[in-house]
C-alpha cells in the first residue's frame, strides 16, 4: 500500500467562516491526491459560509451538511459536528480520516506528504505538521511535544479513530488533545512531522476572546484535563518569553490556580490523567536535561 492507494476522507466543522473557508477549499481541491469525500459541516452559520461552499458544487466529493442554528458557541459543538458527519461516512471505503479546520491553507502536496507517513509507519495513528500563525512557526522543538498533533489539522488512521471512540464532546475544550493523548494511551504513534507546514489564519483560541483571556482559559483547561502542577509552572515561565510578555504566562497560571480553587471537575478519565502526568514529567525531565547540556556547551 502506498500514498496514492491510501484513501482519505475529510470533515470540516465550520461556524461563520466566510473570511477564510474559500482559501481552505481552494487548498483541498488543488491537492495532488484528493479525498474520496469531504463533508463541510456548517454549524448554524449565518455569515454566508454556506453560500461559499455551495459555489463549489461541481466537485461531487464535497458535501455541505447543515446543522441547526444556535446562539451559544462551545467547543463540544465541533465534536458533535464531526461525529454527525462521520456517521454519514461509515459505509464509505477510506483508510484515513482528517479533521480540518475551516481557516487553514496549505501546499498542493500537503496530504500526499501525510499519507506517505501513514504508509511508512504502520503503527502511526494520528499525524499532522507544524503550522504558521501570525508569521511565526508554532513548532518549538524544546517545549512543544512532537507527539502532540494540533487541532486545526489532525489526520487519523481510521482504525485508531474508531478504537479511541472518536471525539468526546467537552464544552470547555480539549477534544483534540483528548483524542491524541487517548490514541497514545492505546499504543498508537502520534506525531507532528516537520517538512511541511500549513497556515492557520486565525490565532488559536481567539475566536471570541482576546489573547489574555484565552491564556487564562487555557490555564483552566490545563487543570481540568489533569495537567501536572509542576509542568504548569514550567509552562508559565516559557509563556512569559512570548508576547504578551510576562502577563501572558501569568494569565495561564492564574487560570490553572483558579480552576483548582473552584474545584473544576475533570471531564476525562483518571486513567488518562495518570497517563498524561507521566508523560509530562518525563518530558519535563528531558527538557531540563537539554537546558543543562546547552548551558554547558
Amino acid at each position: 500500500m502506498n500514498a496514492k492507494k491510501l484513501r482519505y476522507a475529510l470533515i470540516t466543522p465550520a461556524r461563520n467562516e466566510k473570511q477564510y473557508i474559500g482559501s481552505t477549499i481552494e487548498s483541498v481541491i488543488s491537492q495532488t491526491i484528493k479525498p474520496v469525500k469531504w463533508i463541510i459541516v456548517s454549524d448554524g452559520s449565518t455569515d454566508g459560509t454556506d453560500e461559499i461552499v455551495k459555489s463549489y458544487k461541481k466537485y461531487s466529493w464535497i458535501e455541505l451538511l447543515r446543522m441547526p442554528e444556535h446562539k451559544d458557541r462551545h467547543f463540544a459543538a465541533k465534536a458533535i459536528c464531526f461525529n454527525t458527519a462521520y456517521e454519514r461516512l461509515k459505509n464509505k471505503k477510506f483508510d484515513i480520516i482528517g479533521n480540518l479546520d475551516a481557516d487553514v491553507s496549505f501546499e498542493p502536496d500537503y496530504f500526499e506528504f501525510l499519507l506517505q507517513k501513514f504508509e511508512q509507519i504502520p503503527g502511526l495513528g494520528v499525524a499532522g505538521t507544524p503550522f504558521i500563525e501570525r508569521q511565526q512557526s508554532s513548532y518549538r522543538q524544546m517545549v512543544v511535544n512532537p507527539e502532540h498533533v494540533s487541532g486545526p489539522c489532525q489526520i487519523f488512521r481510521r482504525d485508531c479513530y474508531e478504537q479511541i471512540g472518536g471525539y468526546i464532546p467537552i464544552k470547555s475544550g480539549g477534544i483534540d488533545w483528548t483524542a491524541v493523548t487517548t490514541a497514545r494511551m492505546h499504543g498508537w504513534i502520534t506525531r507532528t512531522f516537520p517538512g511541511k507546514e500549513y497556515i492557520h489564519h486565525r490565532s488559536m483560541g481567539t475566536a471570541e476572546h482576546g489573547i489574555i483571556m484565552s491564556r487564562f482559559l487555557h490555564g483552566q483547561k490545563d487543570y481540568y484535563l489533569g495537567g501536572d502542577p509542576l509542568w504548569e509552572i514550567f509552562r508559565t515561565f516559557y509563556q512569559m518569553t512570548r508576547k504578551p510578555y510576562v502577563i501572558g504566562g501569568l494569565s495561564l497560571l492564574a487560570g490553572f490556580v483558579y480552576a483548582g480553587i473552584k474545584g473544576v471537575e475533570n471531564p476525562v478519565s483518571e486513567k488518562l490523567i495518570r497517563f498524561h502526568r507521566q508523560e509530562q514529567r518525563k518530558r519535563l525531565k528531558m527538557n531540563l536535561v537539554k537546558m543543562v547540556m546547552m548551558k554547558r556547551d
